[in-house]
């Protein structure tokens, strides 16, 4: 009852004396009478989040020479830009009522059967891996696997997910995964063109239509031109097309033969990609029986819910000519110190941080975590389970078929795998009327005389006999069955067709030996101990802000009224989801200062792509569509550049000082210069060597003055929540990346958000769709799409939604200010050890992350950044963000969510390897065989009858007094030979070693 009181109230305490009498109980009255001044605090769950304690707070405060954390954020952050009043957002829930009010929404969203297909189809996510995998922060808080020997777990998955696409579409390679199909075109598109240097492209208008947008859109930045139409018609004589594209099973469920337009392309030097279906492929020759050079999809149905559009890992497979222009990452067999095999990244050297503006593509983040789904899917049921599962689908749409014709009903699919395209004889409204009664969700073509029925895993034969009173049939599946209808409908079987698949897939023992839940369960839990994530220890990368994800937050993405609705539903059925991004967009918007959010680019990656598209639209609309030079700091992240080059922009790079500032007389100079030209400026705040800049709001305003458009990297934007906005100091755009700032976990390297937000001239140039759209019935927009889905990874936005309801302004506010604090404290910490390499020259502080210089010990004990890297591994820690920005340093970000017990943790372990580089030094230890060079040392090294170092076993594996037996964090591999993995690029699985027992 009183819980009910305190939650109704806007203050979060309660006094007793506040409790109208008539609902006193006897407790609550006796217990005025020991103080009428009581009271009862509400849940507050900042405290959750926030790692130090209040005492904490203050012991750290005292080191840095503070009293408050207001003081600490006001020397940091400059005077002109900062926040005078608190957030706009709404007080903060318990996580008990914010769960409450996230199931009222959810189920505000109506689930209906939906066969709409177009690269959407519902399927049976097994429970083991829901549980395991998607619920398990063991494989969602893992990231990026950059550091490989505490990564192998989820690398011998992602071999196992480019080993199932490479052997289903017949393709010699393929890659860990991409955001999702659309995207997945775009880039085979463009790998096209960067293959040939031809500037036309050939569609087949028989591509889902969203993925023609999208590659539109991309196309159009790169000014190349689109056709669209029937491939089957068009000549490649002329010698101008770079690739053609088309679907397998097309968008309307048709089976067709592309071996003479494969041959007639390839004859005048056109490469050819495919779309295909994964599950079609168990039963279908594999694309490359047709001949094509690439093969792109979406492989959601193996294991990874609807989810309103996402997220889902599209993939990419191509041939082995090609592997070297293949945009993502991709992983690759190797060996490591000890000479057995590893996994690890391959050709990291095509990565858009390294390449800059000459990257093959802006891709940072993958799915990886739904790759692995996808790849766990496949494991789990083996190659003769996945091929039962596709039988069962075709059969129903076999049977579906035959049944509807029966009748009178139009089917024009000679061959099909699960899509049937009807002209039904009751007539579309009829039909329609006759769906929503059975609440069914089907295509209705813009013929207005046709619907597409697109089957799929879940489908039952009650639901075939529902789809039968749908079309005004009498049939049953029953009496089909009993009768000779079942024989005469297997007639237009794939397997009585020239289109039977005959060459194996999936025959390693890998994808052969775990059918049993106990087998599956225990093959994921040996891969999840490999990796190190935040279930072990902080991980500190600057940039990359590895903070909490609670599990309150992350609990709504389970709910089936959020899992299980297809993308293209009836907007009145999605109500649930449209309240979650109307208060996600209003609380985003009071918190960045922008008027608009697109929640449709499901990466900052793709954010930034979005919104540098955003403002070249506006500058053709506003009659300067030949501005197109882009103004990029050094400090900025590595995605600029090429999500500028990608944008159809000409990078400029601008100067830094050496404090790390940007040099405002080059700034000056280069947008004076490039003023007739100059679309905008990309710029990253705080910058990427982690410091407030004074001038960024007279920077801002120099960029308008000469008539560009302020694009803010919003990777730092943890820094800046409640303290400060981009849209009040004068910036235009900015991409926020939920999966830093707001705790959407990165999942091993994904799923990402990077929705961005817009001042309201640019409004009208956020992302549209050619199927939904995202703005409702309020507007339009001139922009494309550039996701498949319309809201991007629209399932994984409860996680920040939630975040943001349960911090509150005043939580979220402190949770920046603590980040800052960490990272100060632990820049003065290691200050007596380790240089921090920039700070603000007026207040000597960072902002939440901070650069140490390690280049020295080069010099003086041939030890570099990567040796203390790999070295932290046997402390028990991932390694910071290795020489980047600045190569042969290390940037630390501690987030607000690790307590100081931890990082002082942490600062132990820097301490206790600067001693060790001190002992080289001092030549009390070998230059060559050394702690830090041998370093990481696994279990059976240490363990072995076989100790030939000039140090002990103990120094090796337990260096610190907080490195125990019983929480240590044992390297699988020994350290991985990079060089020898690229010289020989293996990237589909290996024989498996006789320790799994296979």
């Amino acid at each position: 009852m009183y819980r009910g009181i305190v939650s109704k109230l806007k203050s979060p305490y309660l006094k007793i004396r506040d409790v109208p009498k008539n609902l006193r109980c006897f407790s609550v009255s006796s217990l005025l009478k020991v103080d009428e001044n009581l009271v009862f605090k509400k849940e507050q769950f900042n405290s959750r989040h926030i790692g130090p304690r209040d005492r904490d707070i203050i012991t750290m405060l005292d080191t840095l020479g503070l009293k408050s954390l207001d003081e600490l954020t006001n020397r940091a952050v400059p005077e002109r830009i900062r926040l005078t009043k608190p957030l706009d957002i709404e007080e903060a829930v318990g996580e008990y009522e914010l769960i409450n009010k996230i199931t009222q929404i959810a189920e505000k969203n109506q689930i209906w059967r939906s066969y709409i297909g177009m690269g959407y189809h519902n399927c049976c996510v097994p429970h083991a891996l829901m549980r395991n995998i998607f619920e398990n922060p063991g494989w969602t808080t893992s990231y990026t696997p950059y550091q490989p020997e505490i990564s192998q777990g989820r690398l011998e998955s992602f071999l196992n997910y480019q080993t199932m696409v490479s052997e289903l579409t017949g393709l010699e390679v393929s890659n860990a995964s991409l955001l999702d199909e659309g995207t997945a075109a775009a880039e085979a598109l463009s790998l096209c063109y960067r293959q040939n240097k031809r500037k036309k492209m050939f569609l087949s208008d028989k591509l889902h239509p969203q993925t023609i947008s999208v590659v539109e859109t991309r196309s159009r930045s790169l000014g190349l031109e689109i056709e669209v139409g029937n491939v089957f018609a068009f000549d490649f004589s002329n010698h101008d097309v770079a690739g053609v594209l088309f679907q397998y099973p097309d968008t309307e469920g048709n089976v067709l033969d592309f071996t003479k337009l494969v041959e007639e392309a390839h004859a005048h030097g056109t490469l050819v990609c495919c779309a295909a279906d994964l599950l079609s492929l168990t039963l279908l020759h594999p694309p490359s029986d047709f001949g094509v050079d690439i093969a792109i999809g979406t492989s959601q149905r193996f294991g990874v819910p609807l989810g309103y559009g996402g997220p889902h890992a599209g993939f990419f497979a191509c041939k082995q000519s090609l592997v070297r222009l293949m945009p993502g990452r991709m992983v690759g067999v190797t060996r490591d110190a000890a000479g057995r095999d590893g996994y690890r990244l391959a050709l990291q050297t095509r990565e858009q941080h390294i390449r800059r503006d000459k990257a093959t593509s802006n891709i940072c983040t993958a799915q990886a975590l739904l790759a692995n789904m996808s790849a766990m899917f496949a494991v789990y049921h083996g190659p003769q389970g996945l091929k039962d599962i596709a039988t069962r689908v075709h059969n129903f749409a076999l049977v579906l078929n035959y049944g509807l014709q029966q009748d009178g009903n139009r089917q024009v699919n000679k061959l099909f795998f699960d899509t049937l395209k009807v002209y039904p004889i009751i007539g579309i409204e009829e039909v329609r009327h006759r769906a929503e009664q059975k609440k069914i969700n089907l295509r209705y073509y813009d013929d207005h005389e046709s619907v597409g029925i697109s089957l799929d895993e879940t489908v039952t034969e009650e639901d075939i006999n529902d789809l039968f009173y749908v079309f005004g049939s009498s049939q049953k599946v029953q009496d089909i069955r009993e009768n000779t209808g079942s024989s005469k409908a297997s007639d237009a079987s794939i397997a009585k067709s020239a289109f039977k698949r005959t060459s194996p897939f999936l025959t390693h023992p890998v994808f052969n030996s775990h059918h049993s839940e106990n087998r599956i369960v225990r093959y994921m839990k040996i891969l999840e101990n490999k990796d190190v994530s935040l279930v072990h220890s902080m991980i500190p990368l600057g940039s990359c802000t590895m903070k909490l994800n609670a599990t309150t937050e992350m609990m709504p993405c389970s709910f089936k009224h959020f899992t299980d609705m297809h993308p293209f539903v009836p907007a009145e059925q999605a109500k649930g989801y449209k309240q979650l991004f109307d208060e996600l967009e209003r609380d985003l918007c009071a918190i960045t200062g922008f008027d608009n959010i697109s929640f449709q680019p499901n990466s900052g990656a793709q954010g930034e792509y979005a919104g540098l598209r955003a403002i070249q639209c506006y500058q053709e609309a506003t009659g300067n569509g030949h501005k197109n030079i882009c103004l990029i700091p050094v400090s900025a992240h590595g995605t600029n550049p090429a999500s500028a080059q990608m944008a159809g922009m000409k990078v400029e790079a601008v100067k830094v000082k050496q404090d790390g500032s940007i040099d405002m007389d080059d700034l000056r100079s280069k947008a004076e210069k490039y003023k007739g030209k100059l679309s905008c400026l990309m710029i990253t705040y705080p910058s990427t060597f982690g410091v407030y800049e004074e001038t960024i709001a007279d920077i801002c305003n120099l960029i308008h003055e000469n008539g560009g458009q302020v694009y803010l990297d919003g990777a730092n934007m943890n820094a800046q929540v409640g303290l400060c906005r981009p849209g009040d100091y004068g910036c235009d755009v900015s991409h926020l990346n939920l999966h830093k700032t707001f705790c959407i976990p990165h999942g091993g390297g994904g799923p990402g958000m990077g929705p961005i937000g817009v001042k309201s001239h640019l409004a009208p140039f956020l992302p549209g769709h050619p199927v939904v759209n995202p703005f409702g019935d309020k507007s339009s927009s001139n922009g494309g799409a550039v996701s498949a889905g319309p809201f991007g990874s629209a399932a994984i936005l409860p996680i920040s939604w939630a975040y943001i309801k349960m911090m509150g302004g005043e939580g979220l506010r402190k949770a920046t200010q603590v980040a800052i604090l960490n990272a100060n404290y632990m820049s003065k910490v290691l200050e007596p050890y380790y240089v921090t390499l920039f700070k603000s020259p007026t207040s000597n502080l960072c902002a939440h992350e901070f650069i140490i210089d390690v280049r020295e010990f080069k010099k003086t004990a041939h030890i570099e950044a990567h040796d203390i890297a790999k070295r932290l591994m046997d402390y028990g820690f991932h390694a910071p963000t290795m020489s980047w920005p600045v190569a042969g340093t290390l940037m630390i970000e501690p987030t607000e969510s690790e307590d100081k017990q931890e990082l002082d943790r942490f600062c132990d372990a820097m301490i206790s390897i600067r001693q060790e580089i001190k002992d080289i030094e001092d030549e009390k230890m070998d230059i060559r065989i050394n702690p830090l060079k041998m370093a990481p040392h696994t279990q059976e090294q240490v363990t072995s009858s076989n100790w030939e170092r000039p140090y002990t076993r103990e120094q090796a594996a337990f260096p610190a007094p907080f490195v125990r037996p019983e929480v240590k964090i044992w390297p699988t591999v020994a350290r991985i030979d990079d060089i020898y993995g690229d010289k020989h690029l293996v990237c589909t699985c290996p024989p498996i070693l006789d320790e799994y027992n296979y």
